[in-house]
């Protein structure tokens, strides 16, 4: 379990994670939210940043080398999200 993942189980909340896929390694991303549905919208968010600092072109997306958003559970497990 990450740092990140250890905190927001402690606090029961959702979450969001990013892995940076050249260190590959996660690091922790602010926010706390009550829900799945507001962590999703976060989410979501996160990706349209990543796309202007690391845009699809450059990058490949997604499927390449931008870097990942994670959502975390308040059990501490987590989900990629993509869209």
């Amino acid at each position: 379990m990450t740092r990140t993942e250890k905190r927001l189980t402690r606090k029961k909340g959702w979450g969001l994670e990013g892995y940076d896929t050249f260190k590959e390694e996660f690091y922790p991303l602010d926010g706390r939210f009550s829900s799945e549905e507001s962590a999703r919208n976060a989410a979501r968010e996160r990706l349209k940043k990543l796309e202007k600092t690391q845009p699809t072109e450059s990058t490949g997306g997604q499927d390449g080398v931008q870097d990942r958003v994670y959502i975390i559970r308040p059990d501490g497990s987590k989900y990629r999200f993509l869209k």
